[in-house]
């Protein structure tokens, strides 16, 4: 069986965008894997109100995995400049193997599943990170950013 992975990120759209994307895509569940979801910056998509959307609007269900996020160490040396993305990608990567990410989820639980963060695009964003690390460690794995 394929597993289709989804991720997105909130930035730059809107609220109907957004729940219209996770809809037309077929996302069962969102699993969010920010460190920090409720800031007043996350608008619509704070914790308790993002979960009452998903299932309101959506019929999907949300769940909040910071052990898929990485340590606030590591974010905060990206935002600083103190290391580049290369090096932010291999320190989150390591804290991904170390966590054992691929054995804290099943194929099945994820299947049609979206990783949430604020990032707009997935090039330089811990989700797609999160996918790509679950691909490597699982067979027949589609990820498709939102």
């Amino acid at each position: 069986m394929k597993t289709t992975i989804f991720t997105i990120g909130f930035a730059r759209k809107t609220a109907p965008e957004f729940f219209a994307v996770l809809k037309q895509a077929g996302v069962r569940t969102v699993i969010d894997v920010r460190l920090n979801n409720v800031s007043q910056l996350a608008g619509f998509t704070k914790k308790q109100d993002l979960e009452y959307f998903l299932h309101e609007i959506a019929g999907i269900g949300y769940t909040h995995r910071p052990d898929f996020a990485p340590t606030k160490d590591i974010r905060d040396a990206y935002r600083k400049k103190d290391i580049d993305w290369s090096r932010y990608e291999r320190r989150f990567r390591q804290l991904l193997v170390e966590r054992r990410i691929a054995d804290v989820i099943t194929q099945q639980l994820a299947h049609k599943a979206c990783f949430l963060c604020s990032e707009p695009t997935p090039d330089k964003c811990h989700r797609r990170l999160v996918a790509e690390y679950l691909r490597e460690h699982w067979e027949n794995v589609e990820i498709i950013h939102l």
